[in-house]
């Protein structure tokens, strides 16, 4: 049981792929700055983890749904890999519904054309 939770989030990230590159969201985009975004988001969450955690604020909870890997003192490996899907859903997000505002922009240039 301890690898539950790291499948169900690797098997999430893939989902964000495929959504990606059905829409060309984020990585099917431009895939450098697409992994330069990510790496800082992750990068960022990390920092504000190891914060968390130094201040006592954050700490690792126990179950058997983890694999008990530590990355760093009560820094879950699974941690790092829900910091990803959490970026990833949030570009995958912004640029979705930039897109879809620019489509509706459009429609409404285009009625108010004719």
């Amino acid at each position: 049981m301890g690898l539950v939770y790291l499948v169900l989030l690797l098997g999430a990230l893939g989902c964000m792929m495929l959504i990606d590159r059905r829409w060309r969201l984020f990585f099917w985009r431009d895939r450098t700055a697409a992994a330069g975004t990510l790496l800082i988001g992750v990068a960022f969450f990390l920092l504000w983890d190891i914060a968390g955690i130094s201040q006592g604020i954050f700490f690792r909870g126990e179950t058997s749904f983890m694999t008990g890997i530590l990355v760093g003192p009560e820094l879950p490996l699974e941690e790092v890999f829900f910091l990803a899907l959490l970026c990833y859903l949030t570009m995958n997000l912004v640029n979705g519904f930039s897109r879809l505002a620019d489509h509706h922009v459009a429609r409404a240039r285009e009625r108010a054309n004719r």
